[in-house]
């Protein structure tokens, strides 16, 4: 932030799990245009051509911090009840939510621009389960802190 921004101060506070990083300055909005007032949901977010061209090269980064900030790789357990048995299984997977219907179609994007095979298992939420695309996604996403 400091690279980016060398007139303003950065602060960093070190929290349970995490570090909150902190930077004031009018001049952020320069860089992030989609910031804006009233819940990001309700508005357009677009990507300027500027930040279009870095998304392009860089879909793993893209995908990595939404998972990071919004999503969650677990163990998706199944219990199945067929002729008097319970056959359980499970499997692991990545749940992306988002209430931005633009942020979950960059999402989406991103997935298919890394050849990460996806889909919405709710309106809200782009699923990655199927084993070879939850593979290919650990390439870039790495654990969560």
């Amino acid at each position: 932030m400091a690279a980016v921004m060398p007139t303003s101060s950065v602060s960093r506070r070190h929290l349970q799990g995490c570090t909150e990083v902190k930077s004031y300055s009018k001049h952020w909005l320069c860089l992030f245009p989609q910031h804006g007032p009233g819940r990001k949901h309700k508005r357009r977010i677009a990507l300027e051509p500027w930040q279009r061209e870095i998304f392009k090269k860089h879909p793993g980064l893209f995908v990595r911090g939404l998972m990071h900030s919004d999503g969650y790789r677990g163990m998706n357990r199944i219990r199945r009840h067929s002729n008097g048995s319970d056959r359980c299984y499970e499997y692991p997977r990545y749940l992306f939510t988002n209430e931005s219907k633009d942020i979950l179609e960059l999402c989406g994007e991103a997935l298919t621009m890394l050849g990460v095979d996806w889909r919405y298992s709710r309106y809200n939420t782009i699923s990655v389960a199927r084993r070879e695309a939850v593979e290919r996604l650990d390439e870039f996403v790495g654990p969560k802190y």
